[in-house]
């Protein structure tokens, strides 16, 4: 049997692509209003004058064993210099039944630390070391440095921070994400890998390495092709092979899927590899986002890959939810869809996901929860779009789907805070299988702000906080097939951004 390394060296065409469409109107998809109970992880406490308050945005989560951790911006920055008053936590050490929750030490000059602010939270656990890990910026107006903050105590108390990475005051660095390798029987168990990008060099995609539970890390290194891109979410297959998925972009200036692997745990990275370009439909009512994709793995070193793209929508009108699995294990190469809206119809629209696998599973068997923020009817304003969460799963590794589960929404938009690049929940989402199988997607919900005007308005109280599933949800599939959609490679190639892209 090949290892997961040779697979990966082979696959360069080989994906098993699947994607799908969630379906276009209430009335037309069989959408479930199942009865869901959230909880909320807690409320942005801060009160500085120069933050929107009370705001909390950009989740990450993930779980091992019975402990799950999730990590989120509070106290939102309106202006172009982005970033919040501080990172918040929540973590449950009995597989999502009771939740604790808090906010990260010595980061901000609001907790007792130096940045003015802080953004781009995200979290993992290294089993090898016993450690959880939240890495974060330090963000200084003129630039930024990489952090990690550490917990050894089950994600209950965390230190002050770790500095990663730092190329100067003046230098922006942007779009942290971190995973560590938690297979016993990897030749790399124990190491932990931080992506990150320098704006100030067009985006240049950097890794570092720590070997001992994120209390040191390695020299930054680039792609042997020094690639540009940001939004990498690195993931690590069973035999310690390290595939990072990335928002690129083509010679033309268009948006990218793309990967780079490193195969020596960290010494050094291959050249990167272009998956799809993407077409991207920005909806009217100016909500932040943008195609970064949402990475997980399964059992068997098999990763999905999902994005929102516009491809197959006429007129690109509205985005569909588009997935990618990187397997050796076929030689199939399209992109796949469930059931699209005839022409001349109202869109629905599909953006932000966050993909989860129950890495118990595998293959055709693997169970997938997708999470992802939604309109019904993508014809509409800032006044009139109407915000929603929902998911799907899949038993069967993507072969077939759930109906559409709505989870929380309708919300308006002028609820969210702003941000210089739109309304924002945040330039991504996540989803965590607890180990019984329960899959905990994470996202920014918002209520109508005190007095009923806009969260942006003068003296408003917002009311945005993270949530999850009360007990998580489990991935009971369901009967709706993907089919194939048009494939978008051609023969670009990975180039610069069109002007250098900020996401922080």
């Amino acid at each position: 049997m090949r290892s997961i390394i040779s697979r990966f060296r082979w696959q360069t065409r080989d994906i098993f692509a699947l994607a799908f469409t969630l379906l276009l109107t209430l009335a037309s998809t069989g959408q479930a209003f199942a009865a869901v109970t959230l909880i909320k992880f807690s409320t942005d406490p801060y009160t500085n004058s120069t933050s929107q308050h009370q705001t909390e945005v950009e989740p990450d989560i993930f779980s091992f064993g019975s402990t799950i951790v999730s990590a989120f911006q509070a106290g939102r920055f309106p202006d172009s210099h982005g970033g919040s008053s501080n990172i918040g936590w929540a973590t449950s050490t009995n597989n999502g039944s009771t939740w604790k929750h808090g906010f990260l030490p010595g980061i901000t000059v609001y907790a007792g630390g130096t940045f003015p602010r802080t953004t781009d939270p995200a979290v993992v656990y290294d089993a090898k070391d016993k450690v959880w890990l939240i890495s974060s910026m330090g963000v200084f107006l003129t630039g930024a440095e990489m952090l990690v903050s550490r917990s050894t105590n089950g994600g209950l108390t965390w230190g002050n921070p770790v500095v990663v990475a730092n190329f100067g005051s003046k230098v922006l660095l942007d779009k942290d994400w971190i995973t560590c390798d938690n297979t016993a029987s990897s030749p790399f168990y124990g190491h932990c890998y931080y992506e990150f990008d320098n704006n100030a060099a067009n985006d240049l995609e950097y890794m570092t390495t720590s070997t001992d539970g994120g209390i040191s890390w390695g020299p930054a290194k680039n792609t042997a092709d020094k690639v540009l891109g940001l939004g990498g979410q690195p993931v690590v297959a069973p035999d310690g092979t390290v595939v990072v998925p990335f928002e690129g972009f083509t010679n033309g200036g268009q948006p990218a899927i793309a990967y780079f692997l490193s195969t020596n745990g960290g010494t050094s990275w291959g050249t990167a590899t272009l998956l799809q370009v993407v077409q991207f439909h920005t909806d009217a009512a100016g909500i932040r986002s943008s195609p970064l994709p949402s990475a997980a793995i399964d059992g068997a070193g098999n990763v999905y890959i999902a994005w929102a793209d516009c491809r197959n929508i006429p007129g690109c009108a509205a985005n569909q939810i588009l997935y990618e699995i990187l397997t050796g294990a076929s030689k199939l190469s399209s992109v796949r869809s469930g059931p699209i809206a005839v022409p001349g119809s109202t869109f629905s629209d599909y953006f932000i996901p966050g993909i989860g696998v129950d890495k118990s599973t595998s293959g055709s068997s693997a169970h997938v929860v997708l999470a992802f923020y939604y309109y019904t009817n993508t014809n509409c304003t800032v006044s009139t779009c109407q915000l929603n969460v929902g998911y799907v799963s899949s038993t069967n590794g993507g072969s077939t789907f759930s109906s559409l589960v709505h989870v929380t929404g309708p919300m308006k938009v002028s609820w969210l805070p702003q941000s210089d690049l739109g309304y924002m929940v945040g330039d991504y989402i996540a989803t965590a299988f607890s180990s019984p199988g329960r899959a905990f997607p994470v996202f920014a919900k918002a209520l109508q702000p005190n007095g009923g005007v806009a969260c942006s308005s003068s003296g408003a109280v917002c009311h945005e906080s993270i949530y999850t599933i009360a007990g998580g949800v489990t991935a009971l599939g369901g009967s709706i097939p993907s089919t194939a959609v048009r494939s978008v490679v051609g023969s670009d190639h990975l180039g610069p951004p069109p002007t250098s892209v900020t996401a922080h």
